[in-house]
């Protein structure tokens, strides 16, 4: 049996005043999607604003729902290594075993309400694939997700890596067509909401445009507020192989 390579370039530019279009980061990506329902998501992000962050991460994830099945993160900041872990979940289970340069060597061995529902490991096109858990049968509206694990609480993935454990809405707005680098596609426009209380501090309103399919690739996303960032997909190939 076959699988599909889905490989990828995500820009990352500024939308402050004095920085509108700047280029200020970028991010590659590769998704396997094998044919036992796993897909694999490499990805390789740098973030340029100082203290620049550059993260490597190996995600296994299944792709009916997004649930994680495994995941490594490597982390520098301002050129120097931050911090590398190993994450594992199993149903009532999850385990994490890392090491950073603020706290040292960290086991976590912690009990869940069944199948931890996501990971965030901080890959932009990973913000996509979370969409697959709002239940699009339902049609537009709000979905509250609980159980949903962060490798880091920072909203740029800059410290750890270590289970933090969170809860938020998706909202989902509709479908739409929309032109981006890579092409003209079928969108879903979704937002991320109800981060306050949830995380040590509220995220900024958050967009997220998604091909309008069971990849759920990201497309473009934008944050508001302090963050005024956007990104866009601005390469795509899709091979399958036998």
């Amino acid at each position: 049996m076959g699988h599909k390579l889905i490989r990828g370039v995500i820009e990352y530019t500024s939308r402050k005043s004095e920085r509108t279009g700047e280029v200020r980061g970028r991010e590659v990506f590769t998704l396997s999607c094998q044919p036992d329902g796993t897909d694999v998501l490499l990805a390789h992000c740098e973030i340029d604003d100082a203290p620049k962050v550059t993260r490597d991460v190996c995600l296994a994830l299944r792709h009916a729902d997004s649930s994680p099945i495994d995941c490594s993160v490597r982390l520098s900041v301002g050129g120097r290594f931050e911090g590398s872990g190993w994450m594992r979940f199993a149903n009532g289970y999850a385990e994490c075993e890392t090491f950073n340069v603020r706290d040292g060597r960290i086991s976590q061995e912690l009990e869940t309400d069944g199948q931890v529902g996501w990971l965030q490991s901080h890959p932009i096109v990973g913000d996509a694939l979370l969409m697959r858990l709002y239940p699009l049968a339902q049609g537009p509206g709000v979905h509250a997700l609980k159980n949903i694990f962060l490798t880091s609480p920072d909203h740029r993935g800059a410290t750890g890596p270590f289970f933090f454990v969170t809860a938020f809405d998706l909202v989902y707005l509709g479908e739409e067509k929309i032109e981006v680098a890579a092409g003209s596609f079928n969108a879903r426009h979704f937002q991320v909401a109800g981060t306050a209380g949830n995380l040590p501090e509220e995220h900024p309103p958050y967009d997220v445009w998604c091909t309008a399919d069971d990849d759920y690739l990201l497309l473009k996303a934008s944050a508001e507020g302090y963050m005024q960032t956007h990104y866009e997909l601005t390469e795509i190939s899709v091979e399958e192989t036998p």
